[in-house]
């Protein structure tokens, strides 16, 4: 079975996977290749560090490959991928010592010294209390959350991820963010 490169925009999700599960492993590197960026991203806006995000990246694919069976391709494999990672990059989270904010705002400062030294530490705070926040929603909110926000899917790609009717994703998405509001409230005025 061939599939189209990965740079070619109509490369189909279920002839990639039926490639994959045929033995054509490379195909999994096209995969791979392509979607990296997007799941980097989404764990880095989980984690803040860079260290654990490109851990949890290679987690996440590792353990796309081996669920690759149960993919039923409802929705995108982007989606699917995704769920899979903003799952460990939580469960990552959670184990993990406290970060002080500080180490984070110079991280901040060394990539981009124009920045002010006060922005960037209160910039850093505000993204640990986002983290801290949303980690600690309860799992069907937080999952929405997060892939709405870190991963950047739509409300339609996020039903068809999780499996949720539409109406049961804004809900959960709308009690989520309401649950928020007053934590990150609380933060902002210290």
């Amino acid at each position: 079975m061939s599939v189209r490169a990965w740079h070619d925009e109509g490369v189909d999700d279920r002839a990639l996977i039926g490639a994959v599960l045929a033995g054509e492993r490379d195909q999994f590197d096209i995969l791979v290749e392509r979607e990296t960026p997007t799941v980097y991203r989404a764990c880095l806006r989980i984690l803040g560090e860079r260290g654990d995000a490109e851990d949890v990246t290679q987690e996440a694919f590792i353990a796309a490959f081996r669920a690759m069976r149960s993919y039923r391709g409802e929705g995108s494999l982007r989606a699917w991928l995704l769920r899979i990672a903003t799952r460990l990059a939580f469960r990552r989270l959670a184990r993990r010592r406290p970060v002080d904010p500080l180490d984070d705002a110079i991280h901040d400062r060394a990539a981009d010294p124009r920045l002010e030294p006060a922005r960037a530490v209160v910039a850093a705070e505000q993204r640990h209390a986002v983290r801290d926040a949303v980690a600690g929603l309860p799992e069907q909110y937080r999952e929405v959350v997060a892939l709405r926000f870190f991963g950047g899917l739509s409300l339609a790609e996020v039903a068809d991820t999780t499996g949720r009717p539409i109406n049961t994703v804004k809900t959960h998405l709308r009690r989520g963010l309401e649950r928020l509001q007053p934590i990150l409230a609380n933060g902002a005025d210290r």
